[in-house]
């Protein structure tokens, strides 16, 4: 979508240095930038950079506005953070165009929207309904009773299983499965194991994103819950009757097993694992391929734990260097 830097900076609420009605055709890397992208810079170190690229203009902080240089400058506060909308704003034009595809297979109960997207071979099911503005990709599975708010958007060969809940500008990208049953049996007095019964839902907030190849159980019972904002990684497994709060990010290879409670704001970093019926208050962070035993809770916003079991960063380092005075006098 081609847009003058006045537009853009508009959209930012920012200000413009220099002449305002340059054309901009994307977004790009100062490394790769050429006539027509936008790039931004954070610091001195990539300032020069930039002024030497061929970017039509930079996105900047308000400490570079007064110098004087060739190319058009947007001053914000946050460089980066305006980069990602003026991305978002450049982009919006490569929506795909409204209408389903002759091989998908739409039930005749099924509710959608106006202007929703249906790709080839896409199943949508009994009764589901489809917000306006959604594109469901082709290849995708939408079981019966599935509601998908508007503008959301989901890849290729996403599977959503029956009654799941997605509420508005929800992204799930390739091969994500939601709302699959949980990992739950019984054990007869034969020793043989039975299925425990998984009649839950899935319900997901609004301005979640989910990674591909990402599965999230139903309750087996009850309902799993993803929050609003929550941002999921590929590969990662959340189990049955977990609860994720708001503005959570879950980094790849992350798994949860079930009824774990996650509150706002927790950042988790790559290959993470939970037990069952463990507790992250708000604000921890909990390092890669850190261990969280079943039941534990972890408290404390801002602190990171590392290890396993997990704990606070400072002691995790301080048992590493006792270790490693213990191992030296051998």
């Amino acid at each position: 979508m081609r847009s003058s830097v006045r537009a853009v900076s508009e959209f930012l609420q920012g200000r413009v240095i220099g002449k305002d009605d340059a054309v901009l055709n994307g977004v790009a890397s100062i490394a790769t930038a050429a006539s027509g992208d936008l790039v931004f810079v954070e610091d001195d170190k990539t300032l020069a950079s930039a002024l030497e690229s061929g970017a039509a203009a930079e996105i900047e902080r308000e400490f570079h506005a007064h110098h004087t240089y060739q190319k058009k400058m947007i001053v914000v506060k946050q460089p980066r953070l305006a980069f990602a909308r003026a991305a978002r704003l450049l982009r919006s034009a490569l929506k795909r165009r409204p209408g389903i595809h002759p091989t998908a297979v739409v039930d005749s109960a099924a509710k959608l929207a106006q202007n929703i997207t249906v790709e080839a071979r896409a199943v949508i099911g009994e009764s589901a309904e489809i917000g306006e503005g959604t594109c469901i990709g082709a290849g995708c599975v939408i079981g019966a009773h599935v509601s998908i708010g508007s503008d959301c958007e989901l890849y290729p060969n996403v599977t959503v299983y029956a009654g799941t809940r997605l509420g508005h500008r929800v992204i799930v990208h390739a091969g994500a499965v939601l709302g699959s049953d949980g990992f739950g049996y019984v054990r007869n007095p034969d020793g043989k194991y039975e299925k425990f019964p998984q009649v839950g839902r899935l319900e997901i907030g609004n301005d979640v994103e989910i990674g591909a190849n990402t599965t999230i159980d139903r309750g087996a019972l009850e309902t799993t819950r993803i929050g609003r904002g929550a941002k999921i990684d590929n590969l990662v497994h959340i189990g049955h009757n977990c609860q994720i709060g708001e503005d959570v990010v879950i980094a790849a290879q992350t798994g949860l097993s079930g009824s774990v409670v996650i509150e706002d704001n927790v950042i988790m970093a790559g290959q993470v694992g939970i037990g069952e019926h463990a507790r992250i208050e708000e604000g921890v962070i909990a390092g890669a391929q850190s261990g969280i035993p079943s039941n534990k809770v972890l408290r404390g916003n801002g602190i990171v734990f590392w290890g396993t079991p997990a704990r606070p960063l400072r002691e995790y380092l301080k048992q590493l260097a006792v270790l490693s005075r213990l191992a030296k006098k051998e």
